[in-house]
């Protein structure tokens, strides 16, 4: 990482958590305080690293099935710092008409960001945003505001391995709801979550001390249950397989899965015809 780039507001006291996750996955865009920590990370849970690249290929599937559904715009919240396969990557493999706005409040994702588009992005069909998830208003008047996404066809809203960052308490809940709301008939939702549901043993004690770790990050984790983080898909259909452990979701064949409970994600479609959410003006 250039010691020379820093980002305005930038802050280099704790780890944090996009820049964490940069490091498990082999990226340069992190600073010592964060990879300290990651070292740590991997000391109370060994697979740590295995289990964030389950979770980037889990992304990588859950956007090739909504292309094959024929939903070619995506609108990415908590997106982090980019690294190999982010969610336009995968979707320019699959067509040259994608469409994606990445959306992130930490200054050294969002720059990162927009130097990967520049270099390699299209700027009629990719954008980056600085803004807080939870600011839903402010998000999606932004995000409409590149003109790279079409809110009257369907959109694929994903939060990945970002929402266990943020406890009830800051309306996330309700935030997820209303960017629901505001999404065309068809379109999806693709969510990834830490849980201790279902988790056992030793397997069950290393998620409990990384937990207690991220306290001393900038953004402190929290486990939902597998009812709570079914709760964010709200009225959309949870396709098969369901809400499952991140490597069991839709496999390669003969791809080896990460053998962990601790990370579950899914997929859900919102229905068409009448939206029983509410209205889906801005």
């Amino acid at each position: 990482m250039d010691p020379d780039f820093l980002p305005e507001a930038i802050d280099l006291d704790r780890p944090n958590i996009a820049r964490i996750y940069d490091w498990a996955l082999g990226g340069t865009a992190n600073w010592a305080i964060d990879r300290q920590y990651g070292v740590q990370a991997v000391q109370a849970f060994p697979l740590a690293k295995t289990l964030a690249r389950g979770n980037r290929d889990f992304l990588g599937r859950a956007v090739r099935y909504c292309l094959a559904q024929g939903i070619t715009q995506f609108l990415d919240l908590g997106s982090g710092i980019p690294t190999s396969g982010n969610v336009h990557e995968v979707a320019d493999d699959y067509a040259d008409d994608t469409r994606c706005v990445y959306v992130d409040h930490e200054p050294v994702a969002v720059a990162h960001g927009r130097m990967l588009l520049e270099e390699a992005g299209d700027p009629e069909r990719h954008a980056v945003l600085h803004a807080d998830l939870r600011d839903v208003q402010d998000v999606w008047e932004g995000a409409l505001a590149t003109g790279v996404l079409d809110p009257d066809r369907p959109i694929c809203l994903l939060t990945v391995a970002v929402l266990h960052f943020l406890p009830d308490v800051t309306g996330v809940c309700e935030a997820v709801r209303d960017y629901r709301r505001l999404l065309a008939p068809g379109s999806a939702y693709v969510l990834s979550h830490a849980t201790e549901t279902g988790v056992e043993g030793e397997e069950l004690e290393q998620i409990r001390r990384l937990v207690k770790l991220s306290e001393r990050s900038s953004s402190p984790a929290i486990s939902r249950s597998l009812d709570e983080i079914a709760a964010f898909f709200g009225n959309f259909e949870v396709v098969e397989p369901g809400i499952v452990p991140v490597g069991e979701w839709r496999p390669e064949p003969g791809a080896a899965t990460v053998p962990l409970a601790s990370v579950v994600g899914g997929v859900g479609r919102k229905p068409g015809g009448q939206d029983d959410e509410g209205s889906r003006s801005a």
